[in-house]
């Protein structure tokens, strides 16, 4: 059988894609968490390019990049499929996954803002949000591929869970589910998943971890 292995970290939502890939796909790996702050030699020599989680290796091979693993498990184990069979169907849902990958950079960025900085990040948030319920969930039946979850679920999985606990970090209050019948709908559906809901960082720990680290961070900007 072959050997899979999964360098990731508990709080990153790019490594908890591929944990969800892979078990929606049934398929057994090993884990091993990565401390961010001091990155392992096998890391370093298995993504030297960006070197971060995660890395998938299969059979000794590295695979970087969360939406490149993703579709790369999608090919190698073609059971419960995560994108569309359908070329127009698959062709949508890729084009929403790099949408969703394009503002990735919007949770470190609200993140590390503080001020008129943290005011535009909350701007950008709500751009997205707005597309989301207004284009990406229209039509869209409990998740953006119809009845079942598919990559495109996956990839917007930061405005499930993620951005609820940087409110929390921040002291903010930026997605309103009156405002966002559709997310909030999607994501109701999204976390009632058992592989998806046995399988979110803790909510009061990350939130607990990241403040520290925005603490530590700010107080370092003011010096």
């Amino acid at each position: 059988m072959a050997v899979v292995k999964l360098f990731g970290a508990w709080f990153s939502p790019y490594a908890c894609r591929v944990i969800w890939a892979l078990k929606l796909k049934g398929i057994p790996y090993e884990y091993i968490e990565e401390d961010v702050r001091n990155k392992s030699p096998l890391l370093l020599q298995y993504n030297p390019i960006h070197k971060k989680v995660p890395v998938l290796v299969h059979d000794g091979k590295p695979i970087c990049e969360s939406t490149v693993i993703l579709q790369y498990i999608d090919e190698i184990w073609p059971q419960n499929l995560l994108l569309p069979a359908g070329p127009y169907d698959r062709a949508v849902a890729r084009f929403w996954i790099k949408f969703a990958d394009d503002k990735g950079y919007l949770m470190s960025k609200l993140y590390q803002a503080d001020g008129e900085e943290q005011q535009a990040a909350v701007k950008e948030w709500l751009e997205m949000l707005e597309v989301m319920e207004e284009h990406a969930l229209i039509g869209v039946k409990k998740f953006f591929g119809g009845d079942e979850i598919n990559m495109v679920d996956i990839a917007f999985s930061f405005v499930a869970h993620w951005l609820g606990v940087l409110e929390d970090v921040v002291g903010l209050e930026i997605f309103e589910p009156h405002k966002f019948p559709r997310v909030s709908l999607w994501i109701q559906n999204f976390k009632s998943i058992p592989v998806i809901k046995d399988n979110l960082p803790d909510t009061d720990k990350m939130s607990t971890f990241l403040k520290l680290g925005r603490e530590m961070m700010l107080t370092s900007k003011l010096n």
